[in-house]
């Protein structure tokens, strides 16, 4: 689930095994290095600043708690996720991969009171070390992303998801600052590749045909990036011209427009998500496709730097 949020191959020449990431990983991989929980930087820096807004890491596993109750209140009381019994006790969306992602926040330091309330925005990264330790992707329950990392030895992968930003904050200044943590991340972890998943609101196919269309015809991914879902759970993004472009576009969550933007693709299939109330897409970024203005706009030197 991404409010804004991430492998069997087929036989024949040039196929990779059919194995799923996780597969590969608890291989290779003992199970006390994959059950090792992530450190927390209590001096991690400022990534980012727009007046009183900052974007960094998590310092600490309050922090995080914290950023799981802010995707609580927007998934599952805002929006139309069902809750876990645990989840409704505890007021949070928590799940086994948290410990192995870094979590990037957005904190209004203007907003007084606890440090959950000044939180604001957050993101969940995912680096292939946490994967390896996790035992998987996240993206792996939705979609066959172990064949794409084959295609493409020695680049890095990062996954993007658990996306959410309070709701008087969902506006360009917010999502700004968190492509320009996301860059700044990229850039100290030579990230090659970004993925994950991007969610539509609705379950109904049909009723979101317009957007689908729109994504099918228009930001298609090259075989080389193709990445389908898991057996018996994708539905087809849509077999008919877009009729709309313009209210098809308009109609995409910012930062799915944000993806297209800078050169995102979207996988062939669409996956719904009953829990979260969702139609998720893959989308995958190349960093080398990103515009270099983009890259600019975003970096050292930019007006968000800290």
């Amino acid at each position: 689930m991404n409010l804004f949020r991430m492998a069997d191959a087929t036989s024949g020449a040039g196929s990779v095994p059919a194995h799923s990431f996780g597969d590969v990983v608890r291989a290779f991989v003992p199970a006390p290095v994959r059950r090792m929980k992530g450190r927390f930087d209590p001096n991690a820096r400022v990534l980012g600043r727009l007046g009183t807004l900052e974007v960094r890491l998590a310092r600490s596993r309050d922090e995080v708690k914290a950023a799981q109750k802010l995707r609580y209140h927007v998934f599952y009381e805002e929006m139309s996720a069902k809750p876990s019994l645990l989840q409704k006790v505890t007021r949070r969306d928590k799940d086994s991969f948290d410990r192995y992602c870094d979590h990037l926040l957005v904190v209004d330091t203007s907003r007084g009171g606890a440090l959950s309330e000044q939180i604001v925005g957050t993101y969940r990264l995912m680096l292939p070390e946490g994967a390896k330790m996790a035992g998987s992707y996240y993206t792996e329950q939705e979609f066959q992303i172990a064949p794409m990392i084959a295609r493409h030895p020695g680049k890095r992968f990062m996954e993007l998801g658990r996306s959410c930003v309070l709701k008087p904050y969902r506006g360009k200044r917010t999502v700004e600052l968190l492509w320009q943590g996301i860059m700044a991340y990229v850039a100290q972890h030579d990230v090659d590749v970004l993925f994950g998943c991007a969610s539509l609101a609705g379950t109904d196919p049909q009723m979101l045909a317009l957007p689908l269309s729109f994504l099918r015809n228009n930001a298609a991914a090259p075989e080389e990036w193709q990445v389908p879902a898991q057996p018996h759970r994708g539905v087809e993004l849509g077999d008919v011209a877009c009729a709309d472009p313009r209210r098809a576009l308009a109609s995409l969550p910012p930062l799915l427009k944000g993806y297209l933007r800078i050169g995102g693709y979207i996988g062939g299939d669409a996956v719904i998500d009953e829990q979260f109330g969702t139609t998720d897409v893959m989308v995958v970024v190349p960093v080398a496709n990103i515009n270099p203005r983009y890259m600019e706009y975003y970096g050292p030197g930019s007006r968000f730097a800290a």
